[in-house]
């Protein structure tokens, strides 16, 4: 198995390098990451600048793979395109330093990087890690690597697209996996006002947690329970449940 693996955090994030030890054990890693931290691109890619690439190696001097200054989309689109002899056969992207779950998951360049796999028909599963105040990323990608094995051995249809969270390990050793939706509550939003030395006004975004929201479980109350959570997603965005009543409006008029 050929697996190409990807993160927003950068090619040198530590995530990224616990990750690729434990998907070794898996088959042959490439890696194509972002030259510089991408949080909260979601699914920028690079029109209107050159894509510098350049190879990089691992601290005990081996090839680690390719530093893309782009967008982690920019990093998949272009591995599959140009950079790799043939397609990957799975695609992961992490792991992220912070949860992905809820409506973060429209932000995520971690998410956006799994869904270009997606695009390509190759089943691709972003992994994020929930956050905490010391990221355990050995211990975490020992996690993510069993249930990415457990994902394999379904044997998911090509370009079938998976979103998964880690609880902090301060939570201890996970209750288990749950398989759920992503929640859709809102987080707080808030900036905060400040001044810079020269008395120009700025903000900072401030971050609460996502508002609970009443129903059934979500990636957000299962992670915060301490289970991993795994939701399948999909880029489609049309409403199909719109479209054979709209289609019959009147829209001669």
């Amino acid at each position: 198995m050929h697996i190409l693996l990807t993160n927003d955090d950068g090619v040198f994030a530590p995530g990224l390098r616990a990750l690729r030890k434990e998907l070794m054990k898996l088959g042959e890693v490439t890696v194509a990451a972002p030259a510089l931290e991408q949080s909260g691109v979601a699914h920028t890619i690079t029109i209107l600048n050159p894509l510098v690439v350049k190879q990089v190696d691992d601290d005990d001097g081996s090839a680690l793979g390719w530093s893309v200054e782009g967008s982690p989309a920019d990093s998949v689109k272009l591995a599959i395109c140009e950079l790799m002899r043939r397609p990957p056969d799975l695609i992961v992207s992490g792991i992220n330093s912070g949860a992905n779950a809820g409506i973060n998951v429209l932000y995520s360049g971690t998410v956006a990087a799994a869904i270009e796999g997606a695009f390509f028909k190759i089943t691709s599963i972003a992994v994020s890690l929930e956050l905490s105040e010391h990221f355990d990323f050995p211990r975490a990608a020992k996690q993510a690597r069993k249930v990415i094995e457990k994902i394999l051995a379904s044997k998911p249809a090509n370009g079938s697209l998976f979103n998964v969270n880690i609880p902090s390990h301060a939570r201890g050793e996970p209750k288990g996996v749950k398989v759920v939706p992503m929640g859709l509550g809102r987080h707080g939003e808030g900036f905060e006002q400040r001044q810079d030395p020269r008395g120009r006004t700025y903000y900072w975004m401030t971050y609460t947690p996502p508002r609970e929201v009443p129903g059934p479980e979500t990636d957000v109350t299962s992670l915060a329970d301490g289970y991993v959570t795994v939701t399948p997603l999909h880029f489609d965005m049309t409403r199909h449940d719109l479209l054979e009543d709209i289609g019959g409006w009147d829209w001669k008029s």
